[in-house]
């Protein structure tokens, strides 16, 4: 990334400046946390969840969804704890350390225990995203925003490279072994992924450069403050042209997109009839084109702006949903679904690289914890809800998992609707909302 000693910017209202090494230590932590994401969130966990420990996709998607609630009722108030407190990086560290040991448990004491460990690892891993996402205004400018959240997006999923290529070595042959030696391996998996996230989360912890508020001082106090201040968030949201509505759909987008993140290896394994080596391929093909649609989408969104960014990558979501039903549906061989993971990685990279952007552009600077509080409220509440209807869909109702994913569709299709009428034109703040900034 170039010397720490060269400037990127002056923070407004400070002498502060952003050096690079605070910037590379950001995007390195995109990197450590995405590599909880694909490795327990998204593949090994949860097929060993089902293919070695029998388990059900309910059984999953339901410990999935009541971390998701548990965070969904938090987040408003996390976020306004961190804007009563001095800085928010505490907050950040606290949670990484917890998703990190329980992911050391999991795969211990049995299904029903690592499925409570995996809960309380995903509450402390989302609570982290929520704390990570509100430091963006700490290492960009309005000017190259778009650009370094792309290269959070894009140096996430070399991470996830990192983590698949663990994995498969880790797992390879393993479904002709014994389950408890299946059990083993994927044990082996999940204490290499908490390792890693250490490691690669560290250097934020020391040498990402919050400005200190210094007027801010936490105490426990201010859990009364910040909860009184969660009900004048929800009250003002009408104040900000576009957020409501911004929010909305993304509930809508968010909830096909954490599915489908969520239930992917199942589904290729399933339905396609890949080995679980391909299904690791699979992810590591999305990866590949993830990172790379991760950097290259941050130039889009600073030059086209992250409205119609978003817009071209939910087309890309609906082509990709509509293709893996299609095949489900119809049998296809295998070898029909490989340009799935190469539109999805493209899609998911653009999906993140202008989503933060764009809700930035909504949000006043001295309001930027508690408003995240919200935006990662109804993330959360997308990734209650997304695997709940997949399992009602695939298992409750018998319909299937293609025809899950064809749900999946149709909350792209509306998430662009309820987006059109959003501006994402920049707000001149008056001077109290920009307090803090």
């Amino acid at each position: 990334m170039g010397p720490a000693t060269s400037d990127l910017r002056t923070a407004p209202g400070s002498d502060a400046r952003i050096s690079r090494l605070s910037v590379a230590s950001w995007v390195l932590y995109d990197l450590a946390n995405t590599i909880f994401s694909l490795n327990i969130v998204s593949l090994y966990f949860s097929l060993w969840v089902v293919n070695v420990m029998g388990g059900s996709d309910t059984a999953y998607g339901l410990a999935n969804s009541i971390s998701m609630a548990v965070v969904f009722v938090a987040s408003p108030l996390l976020g306004a704890l961190t804007d009563q407190a001095p800085r928010r990086l505490p907050f950040l560290i606290v949670s990484t350390l917890s998703c990190i040991a329980f992911t050391l448990l999991l795969g211990q004491g049995g299904l029903l225990f690592s499925l409570v460990f995996f809960a309380i690892a995903n509450i402390s891993y989302q609570a982290g995203l929520q704390f990570y996402d509100a430091l963006l205004p700490e290492v960009s400018a309005e000017s190259n925003r778009g650009w370094i959240g792309g290269l959070g997006v894009g140096f996430g999923y070399l991470g996830s490279l990192i983590g698949i290529s663990v994995g498969r070595a880790l797992l390879d042959g393993v479904e002709a072994l014994p389950v408890a030696e299946q059990t083993a391996r994927y044990t082996t998996v999940f204490h290499a992924t908490g390792i890693l996230f250490l490691i690669f989360a560290l250097p934020a912890f020391f040498f990402v450069k919050e400005r200190v508020r210094a007027d801010r001082h936490f105490s426990l106090a201010s859990v009364g403050a910040a909860a009184r201040q969660v009900v004048d968030t929800v009250r003002s949201t009408r104040r900000y042209p576009g957020l409501v509505r911004f929010l909305t759909g993304r509930v809508f987008y968010t909830d096909a997109v954490n599915t489908v993140i969520a239930f992917m290896g199942i589904y290729v394994t399933n339905e396609v009839g890949f080995s679980a080596d391909e299904a690791s391929l699979v992810l590591l093909v999305a990866i590949v084109f993830a990172a790379v649609g991760g950097f290259a989408w941050g130039k889009v969104v600073d030059r086209i702006g992250p409205k119609r960014s978003l817009n071209l990558v939910l087309t890309l979501w609906a082509i990709v949903f509509a293709w893996t039903a299609l095949v489900g549906y119809l049998g296809l061989p295998g070898s029909t679904f490989w340009p799935v993971p190469c539109l999805a990685g493209i899609a998911l990279g653009g999906t993140w690289a202008a989503d933060r952007p764009y809700m930035l552009r909504l949000t006043p600077p001295s309001r930027v914890g508690e408003f995240y509080g919200l935006y990662g409220m109804v993330g959360r509440f997308a990734a209650i809800t997304g695997p709940a209807i997949w399992a009602l869909v695939a298992d409750v109702l018998g319909w299937g998992r293609p025809t899950a994913v064809l749900t999946l569709l149709g909350g792209i299709v509306i998430s662009y609707f309820i987006l059109r009428p959003v501006s994402d034109s920049p707000r001149e703040w008056p001077d109290e909302e920009r307090a803090g900034a």
